[in-house]
């Protein structure tokens, strides 16, 4: 397995040189006299990748606390709900031989 990720990582370095070296012309950049920069084309390309890997980073951990937080609140409600019903006076069920074989009610 790490032979295989070792594989990997190399090809993936090896496309990022090849796309880096044959990418160098210079682009220019303008947004209405605020920026005006310039810079290569691969440079441009992999800070564009990079925000873009942050800001769904960012994305994904709002989700997961977003997350984390309903499931907080419905333990709660879950708790809540056990000490109004405990679970010991729940009597069991038992199902005929007739259900277990059709597996739907009568």
């Amino acid at each position: 397995m790490k032979l295989l990720y070792t594989i990997i990582v190399t090809l993936v370095m090896l496309f990022i040189i090849t796309f880096s070296l044959v990418n160098t012309n210079p682009v220019q950049l303008k947004y209405y006299g605020f920026i005006d920069v310039s810079m290569a084309a691969y440079m441009l390309i992999f800070i564009s990748f990079g925000v873009g890997i942050i800001f769904a980073g960012f994305m994904g951990i709002v989700e997961r606390l977003r997350l984390s937080g309903e499931v907080k609140k419905l333990k709660k409600k879950i708790r809540m709900l056990e000490k109004k019903i405990p679970i010991e006076n729940i009597p069991a069920v038992q199902e005929t031989k007739a259900e277990e074989t059709t597996g739907r009610w009568n």
